[in-house]
């Protein structure tokens, strides 16, 4: 799990309040409407580490030039997109934590296809953006959360 610098947990309070008695889904909520006030779209994301599908691929146990030809018409976490939407709530095949996560409405850079992703899977290009921060915010918070 990542960790949490100190200057990370006062960013999370500050947005979150006292949430002791609030639901997970109340305090994604929280979260959601902080990031819609507060991101900067659209702005260039990749994923965290590679996406549930890719697993197999990536540990070497499945054909490589099958993942090669499914990286094509699938997300990976090696591309870059341009975040263009984050909405509350919806459904993707791609998404790890689809009920639960905040959608993110992403399109690839190199052939403008367009995806749904959870949040916490994704990272901000520039660590010292705000956009970086937020979103790290966000998906730290939630992986430990969970």
């Amino acid at each position: 799990m990542p960790s949490r610098s100190d200057a990370q947990d006062l960013r999370i309070e500050a947005i979150l309040g006292d949430d002791e008695d609030m639901s997970f889904d109340e305090l994604v909520a929280v979260f959601f409407k902080h990031l819609k006030a507060n991101l900067q779209l659209p702005c260039e994301v990749t994923g965290i580490e590679d996406f549930r599908w890719e697993e197999p691929y990536v540990l070497g146990c499945w054909d490589q030039n099958e993942y090669k030809q499914l990286k094509k018409t699938q997300p990976s976490f090696e591309d870059r997109y341009e975040l263009l939407e984050i909405r509350p709530e919806g459904w993707s095949e791609w998404m790890m934590f689809h009920g639960e996560d905040i959608v993110a409405r992403v399109r690839r850079m190199f052939d403008g296809k367009e995806f749904l992703l959870g949040l916490a899977e994704l990272k901000a290009k520039g660590k010292k953006t705000p956009n970086f921060h937020l979103i790290d915010d966000y998906g730290v918070w939630f992986v430990n959360s969970r």
